[in-house]
């Protein structure tokens, strides 16, 4: 077993950035490479070959290694649903919901498949680059703890911890960590790296010294500020971007459980059309060509949440405008007549009103669509997949949006509200610009390819910045 655990001071200090081009930098050195996290914590999903579900970083992380996304690159999927619980997916299948504090007592059966898991990548591959999730300086998790040094100790896997200076008291950070973790922990750490700093390096040359004094950890670079960050899909909430393109505005309503936002980034790359994503408690912009309703964890939650922000009256007069709509997985649910939970799948059994724009009902079950798709849409070629529970049917069905193979989506007598299953067709160039044309908006090819050389771009700036060779000699 040879591998290396990228660990952070905190949540969103750029660790699965870090574990991407660090995957791309050693995968171009002749190495077989996968990643790898234990846990974490996303709506943001990527369906797998093998039929189940990860979370898109390690998707990312995967193709950085020119790898197919498999589930044993992330065995345990949290999806929260309430402020309290998630469900739980275990090697690419739910095994159930879990409140934050019952989770706790799920975590020795979870660590299994997680040592499984890695176990399997290890014997498959050169080298497996570890990502942690929050940060190991959170010591009241660390009894159970399966995503940094519970997981670390358990594997033997050596780890460098990441802190992040645009948030300011990065020494505080890094120093703090060793001073709050126990020896054991603090024993696996082999050294440290500052990220996402903004300016001139050397202006920290004397906090560098003063952190590897402190610490007695090495330090493997100052990795300044990626510009080009935009340019990869991102996994958290906190990531969502707007662009300030000119010409069509695209409207996303931001959900409180929104999921699946990556189906945005190629409109976010469009340089004909400005994107915006509506806060709660803002009113949807008179000057919206197309309003979308995104996907969700939690269909019927979000439909009372998108309510409560009086998005149902502003999608109507848009509607009456003459706007488009488009609603995506459980934003298609929503844009029905009617969502019937007769189990309670998605919360309490029960029938809802939906919005009205579609003339279909969806009727929501216990089982979870799970599904890589192709086929064409608008005349075009399209691939993406679908990830959901419950089916959809009606009258506006008999105009479906795609066929990949079989029908998808429903599409209103207006022509001007449309709602499909399918994630990730944006990607496909052709049909994105055969979408776009249709509202009178031109698109630029080549998204797909964008990515790959911002892997490639990220690669070569961990390069010209840290000791790559020395943090991947870490590995043991």
């Amino acid at each position: 077993m040879v591998a290396v655990m990228i660990q952070g001071t905190g949540s969103n200090v750029g660790k699965s950035m870090l574990v991407a081009g660090l995957c791309r930098a050693a995968t171009r050195r002749g190495l077989s490479v996968a990643p790898f996290k234990p846990q974490n914590m996303s709506n943001n999903a990527a369906v797998t070959a093998d039929g189940g579900e990860i979370g898109r970083a390690q998707a990312l992380q995967a193709r950085a290694c020119g790898l197919e996304p498999h589930t044993d690159m992330n065995p345990v999927l949290l999806k929260p649903e309430t402020d309290r619980g998630a469900q739980v997916i275990l090697q690419g299948r739910a095994i159930g919901r879990a409140e934050a504090r019952d989770y706790q007592g799920l975590k020795p059966r979870l660590l299994g498949g997680v040592l499984d898991s890695f176990a399997r990548l290890s014997a498959a591959h050169d080298l497996v680059i570890v990502e942690g999730a929050g940060s190991p300086a959170e010591v009241n998790l660390r009894p159970r703890d399966i995503a940094n040094m519970g997981f670390a100790r358990a594997a033997e896997v050596p780890v460098v911890l990441a802190g992040d200076i645009d948030r300011g008291g990065v020494i505080a950070q890094i120093v703090g960590t060793q001073a709050v973790i126990d020896a054991g922990d603090a024993a696996m750490i082999r050294g440290f790296l500052v990220n996402k700093f903004r300016g001139d390096p050397r202006l920290f040359d004397d906090g560098y010294r003063m952190i590897e004094a402190r610490t007695g950890w090495r330090g493997f670079g100052v990795v300044p500020w990626f510009a080009d960050a935009h340019r990869l899909p991102a996994e958290d909430a906190v990531d969502l971007r707007a662009s300030r393109g000119a010409g069509l505005h695209v409207v996303c309503l931001t959900l409180s459980r929104i999921a699946n936002f990556d189906d945005l980034d190629p409109l976010a790359a469009e340089p004909g059309l400005r994107l915006t994503m509506l806060a709660p408690g803002q009113a949807i912009p008179g000057d919206a060509g197309l309003v979308i309703v995104p996907g969700t964890k939690s269909t019927l939650g979000d439909l009372a949440f998108l309510r409560a922000q009086g998005w149902d009256i502003d999608l109507a007069a848009h509607h009456r405008r003459g706007g488009h709509v488009l609603g995506i997985c459980g934003g298609y649910q929503m844009l029905g007549r009617m969502i019937d939970d007769p189990s309670g799948a998605d919360g309490v059994a029960g029938q809802v009103a939906g919005l009205g724009l579609l003339d279909v009902t969806t009727v929501m079950a216990p089982d979870k669509r799970l599904t890589r798709v192709t086929g064409t849409a608008l005349g075009q070629p399209v691939s993406g997949y679908e990830i959901h529970m419950g089916r959809t049917d009606g009258p506006d069905c008999a105009r479906p949006f795609a066929h990949v193979p079989d029908p998808d989506g429903a599409i209103s007598a207006d022509g001007r509200v449309t709602g499909s299953y399918l994630h990730g067709l944006f990607s496909d160039d052709a049909f994105r610009a055969a979408f776009l044309a249709r509202l009178g908006a031109a698109s630029r090819p080549g998204f797909e390819a964008g990515v790959d050389a911002a892997l490639d771009d990220l690669a070569d700036h961990l390069e010209a910045h840290l000791d790559v060779g020395a943090l991947l000699a870490v590995a043991r």
